[in-house]
C-alpha cells in the first residue's frame, strides 16, 4: 500500500487533527486570564513612545542638517560678520536655545545669541579629528543637558570660525493629553529630560506632591529598565514578521497607586530606513511614556468555555471518525479480502455485500462475477442490484461526516462568543487616538514650516548679483540635504524661471510668484500640488519655489495603530493619507465631517483636537481629528488631519475571543475539508469509477482492462478484478474451442 495513499491515512490525519484542535481550543479559550489593563492599551502606550522617538529624531537630524547647510552657503559667499550669521539664522529657524560663533585658533568670542552656550565643553583641540565636529551632549550645573551641534565658517584669508549651537532635548509638538509624562533617557537610564511632571513647587496640597514624588519614581523604574532592554537588537526584541518600529520598542507595567496601574511606552531613537545611522540614533537615546490608568476588575475570563467547547469536539470528532470507520473503511476492507478470495478461486462462500454506496455497488458485481466463474451466464442476476446503492454513495457518507463536524465549527464560526455592539472600549484608547492624531497634525505643519523656512534660507543667502548657475548649484544642493521636495526653482517678478532643480515645475506661466507662504496649485487635478514661496530679497518680487513631494507629507501619516489617516483642507477634501485615497474626495461618511467640523470650532484661544467612539449597531470605530494649531507658514492652510479605526481590531478582551473562537472554527473547517478533500480524491473518485467498471465487467464487458490508479485498497480491488476478466476471458475461449467443454476454476472442486 502507498505511504500516503489508501483509506487509513486521511482518517488518522483527520483524528489527529481534531485531537490536537481540541488541545489548543482548552489552551486558547479555556485560558484563565487576568490582565486588568487590555493588550490594547499597553501596544499604544509603546505607539505613542515611537511617536515621541521619531520626532525627537527628526527635530535633532533636522536641526544638525540646517546648520551645517546654512554655514556651507555662508562659507560660499562673501564674509560677513558674525553678528549677521547669528541675525540671519535667528531670523530664519527658532530651534536653537542658544548659539554663538568663536574664532577655533584664539578662542575668542565673536557673537552670541539666547542663552549661554556652555563652550567650555568644546575642545577646540580636537575639532579636526574624527568626528570632532559631531553634536554631543552637555549636562548643565542645574542638572539640565544640552545638545550641543558644530559647524564651521570658511573664509579665504581670514581665521576659521566654529558656528555653536545649543537646544534642550525636549519634543517638538508631542501632545500630552492630561495624565502622560513623558521624558528623554541616555544609555545608563538617566532621564535628561521630561515632560507631563510638574514640579513640587507646582502644586499645592500634600497629595498632590506626594503623587508627583510617586511619579518620578516610577519614572526612574521604567526608564532604568527600558535602558536595559534598548541594549539588544531591534531583531530580536519583537516577534518574527512583526514588522513596524525599526528601533527597539515596547510596553511596561508598573505599581499600583490610589487605584490606578502606572503603565509606560520605550522606544529607542532609530533611523527611518533599514540599515541606515543618523546623527540622532549615534547619541543612543531613548523615550519613555508613562500614563495611569483605571483597571477593569471584570475582566478575568473561566475555562469553562473553551473546556466545553473542546470535550464537544471530542465527542463529535470521535462520533465522525467511527462513522467514516464503520461507513467507508471497513466496507472497502471488506471488499478487498472477497476480491483476493475470488482471485485465488475460493468460490464456494458467496460474496458478503456491504449495505451502502459503491462498496454494495462492487460487492454484488463480485458475487455475480463468482457466479459466472461457475458457469453463469452474465445476463443472470442483472436487475438483482438494490436501487438504494446508487442513491446512497460515497459521497453522501463524506457530506454527513461533514455535517457532524459542522456541528461544531459552525456556532463558533458565526454565533458564539460574540462581542457584540455593547463592548467596552477603554477610554485610554479613544484618548490615545486624539494625542497621537494632535502629534500627527503638528508633525505636518512643522514639515511644511520647516521646507518653508529652508526656502527663506536659500532666498536670503541668493543675492542680485548671484548668477543663475550658481542658483541652480545652491537648489541642487539643498535637494540632495532635504528630501521633502519635489522641485525647487526660483522665479523672477514676472513668473519666468530663472533657475532650476528636480522635476517638471507646476507654477502658473507668465504669473508673478504668489505671496502665500505655503499653498495648494490645481485642486480640480488628479494630484495636489502643494509650493512653498519665499521671496528673493533685492530681486524685485522673485521668489525661491519648493514644491513638497506628497510622498513626503503622506510619509509622515504611516504610523501603526492609528487606523485610516487623512490630511482634509478647509472644504474637507482629502490631500493625502497613509493608505490608497483619491486626491480632493470627500471623508467617508458624514459623521466624520462633522467632527472636523466641531473640531475646528474655537474653544478659547484656539481650535482643539477631538477624539470620539462612533456606535453604529455592531460597527464600532474610535475616531479623532487634530486641526493645524500654532505659527507657521502653514497655518494658513486650514487643514485638518482626521484618523480612524475600528474598534474590532484593537486587542480589547471581547475582540480577542471572538477572534480565538471564530479561529477555532475556521481550523475545524480547514481540517474537515482538507481530510475528506482528500479522502474524497483518492477513495470516493477512484471507488466510484471502479463501480461502474466492476458493474460492466458483471454485465460481460470482457474487453475492458482494469487499471488501478493509485496503489491502495481501491486499486488493489481493481486488480483482483483484472485477474476475474482474465479468468472469465479463458473461460470463454476454452468454451468456443470443439469439444470444449466447461471447467470449473482450479480449486473450486477441491472446495466442494
Amino acid at each position: 500500500m502507498s505511504l500516503l495513499g489508501g483509506i487509513r491515512p486521511p482518517i488518522a490525519v483527520l483524528s489527529a487533527l481534531l485531537l490536537a484542535l481540541a488541545g489548543i481550543t482548552a489552551l486558547t479559550l479555556g485560558r484563565v486570564s487576568d490582565d486588568r489593563v487590555p493588550k490594547a492599551v499597553m501596544t499604544s502606550q509603546q505607539h505613542f513612545a515611537e511617536d515621541g522617538a521619531i520626532a525627537l529624531r527628526a527635530s535633532v537630524d533636522e536641526g544638525v542638517t540646517d546648520l551645517t547647510r546654512t554655514a556651507a552657503l555662508f562659507s560660499a559667499g562673501d564674509p560677513v560678520s558674525a553678528d549677521a550669521v547669528l541675525d540671519k539664522i535667528g531670523n530664519v529657524y527658532q530651534k536653537w536655545t542658544g548659539s554663538a560663533v568663536v574664532e577655533i585658533q584664539s578662542g575668542k568670542l565673536l557673537a552670541a545669541r539666547g542663552e549661554n552656550v556652555p563652550l567650555t565643553a568644546v575642545d577646540r583641540t580636537k575639532l579636526a579629528a574624527e568626528n570632532g565636529l559631531a553634536p554631543r551632549m552637555v549636562r548643565l550645573q542645574n542638572g539640565e543637558t544640552r545638545l550641543l551641534s558644530f559647524a564651521l565658517l570658511a573664509w579665504k584669508g581670514q581665521p576659521q570660525q566654529l558656528l555653536v549651537t545649543s537646544t534642550s532635548l525636549k519634543f517638538p509638538g508631542i501632545s500630552l493629553g492630561n495624565f502622560r509624562s513623558i521624558a528623554v533617557i541616555d544609555a545608563t537610564g538617566t532621564v535628561l529630560s521630561s515632560d507631563g511632571i510638574p514640579e513640587p513647587e507646582q502644586v499645592l496640597t500634600d497629595l498632590q506632591r506626594a503623587e508627583v514624588k510617586e511619579s518620578n519614581r516610577q519614572l526612574k523604574s521604567f526608564a532604568a529598565t527600558a535602558a536595559d532592554r534598548a541594549g539588544q537588537h531591534p531583531v530580536k526584541s519583537k516577534d518574527p514578521g512583526s514588522g513596524g518600529y525599526l528601533g527597539v520598542s515596547g510596553s511596561l507595567t508598573g505599581d499600583r497607586y490610589l487605584g490606578e496601574r502606572q503603565i509606560a511606552g520605550y522606544a529607542t531613537l532609530a533611523a527611518s530606513e533599514p540599515g541606515e545611522a543618523t546623527v540622532a540614533t549615534g547619541l543612543g537615546l531613548s523615550v519613555v511614556a508613562m500614563t495611569k490608568v483605571a483597571e477593569d476588575p471584570k475582566v478575568t475570563t473561566s475555562p469553562v468555555f473553551g473546556l466545553l467547547a473542546a470535550a464537544a469536539l471530542l465527542v463529535i470528532g470521535g462520533l465522525t471518525v467511527a462513522f467514516l470507520l464503520g461507513t467507508v473503511q471497513r466496507p472497502l476492507l471488506r471488499l478487498f479480502l472477497e476480491s483476493r478470495r475470488l482471485t485465488r478461486g475460493d468460490l464456494t462462500r458467496p460474496v458478503t455485500v456491504p449495505r451502502r454506496g459503491e462498496a454494495a455497488r462492487i460487492g454484488a458485481a463480485l458475487e455475480r462475477l463468482r457466479r459466472q466463474l461457475l458457469g453463469e451466464s452474465p445476463e443472470a442476476g442483472a436487475d438483482q442490484a438494490p436501487a438504494g446503492h446508487r442513491r446512497f454513495g460515497a459521497r453522501a457518507l463524506l457530506a454527513v461526516a461533514a455535517v457532524l463536524l459542522l456541528v461544531w465549527s459552525g456556532p463558533l464560526l458565526l454565533l458564539l462568543n460574540r462581542a457584540g455592539d455593547t463592548v467596552v472600549v477603554p477610554q485610554q484608547m479613544v484618548n490615545d487616538q486624539r494625542e497621537r492624531t494632535d502629534t500627527l497634525s503638528d508633525r505636518v505643519r512643522r514639515a511644511l514650516n520647516e521646507g518653508h523656512a529652508d526656502l527663506a534660507s536659500v532666498a536670503s543667502l541668493l543675492g542680485d548679483r548671484t548668477q543663475p548657475s550658481e542658483m541652480t548649484e545652491v537648489l541642487r544642493q539643498t535637494m540632495n540635504e532635504h528630501q521633502r521636495y519635489d522641485s525647487l526653482y526660483v522665479l523672477d517678478a514676472h513668473g519666468a524661471v530663472v533657475a532650476k532643480a528636480g522635476g517638471d515645475v507646476h507654477s502658473p506661466a507668465g504669473k508673478a510668484p504668489s505671496t502665500r507662504p505655503v499653498r495648494v496649485l490645481d485642486d480640480q487635478g488628479k494630484k495636489p500640488v502643494v509650493v512653498g514661496t519665499a521671496g528673493l530679497p533685492g530681486r524685485g518680487g522673485g521668489a525661491v519655489v519648493g514644491e513638497f513631494r506628497l510622498d513626503f507629507l503622506n510619509a509622515l501619516l504611516k504610523r501603526p495603530g492609528l487606523g485610516d489617516v487623512r490630511i482634509v483642507d478647509e472644504r474637507r477634501r482629502v490631500i493625502g493619507g497613509n493608505t490608497g485615497y483619491l486626491a480632493f474626495q470627500k471623508l467617508p461618511g458624514s459623521r466624520l465631517d462633522e467632527l472636523v467640523d466641531g473640531t475646528n470650532q474655537k474653544v478659547g484661544l484656539s481650535a482643539r483636537p477631538s477624539g470620539v467612539l462612533f456606535r453604529d449597531g455592531g460597527d464600532i470605530r474610535i475616531a479623532a481629528a487634530a486641526p493645524f494649531v500654532g505659527g507657521g507658514a502653514a497655518k494658513e492652510l486650514g487643514w485638518t488631519v482626521v484618523s480612524w479605526q475600528p474598534a474590532s481590531g484593537l486587542a480589547i478582551p471581547e475582540y480577542t475571543r471572538q477572534n480565538r473562537t471564530v479561529l477555532a472554527g475556521l481550523l475545524g473547517i480547514t481540517a474537515a475539508a482538507a481530510c475528506l478533500g482528500w479522502l474524497h480524491i483518492v477513495v470516493v473518485r477512484p471507488l466510484r469509477a471502479l463501480a461502474r467498471q466492476a458493474e460492466e465487467l458483471a454485465d460481460g464487458d470482457r474487453k475492458t482492462v482494469l487499471f488501478p490508479r493509485h496503489h491502495d485498497e481501491v486499486g488493489a480491488v481493481a486488480r483482483s478484478l483484472e485477474l476475474v476478466r482474465q479468468q472469465l476471458q479463458g473461460q470463454r475461449h476454452q468454451q468456443r474451442r470443439p469439444g470444449g467443454a466447461p471447467r470449473s476454476p482450479a480449486g473450486a472442486g477441491r472446495n466442494q
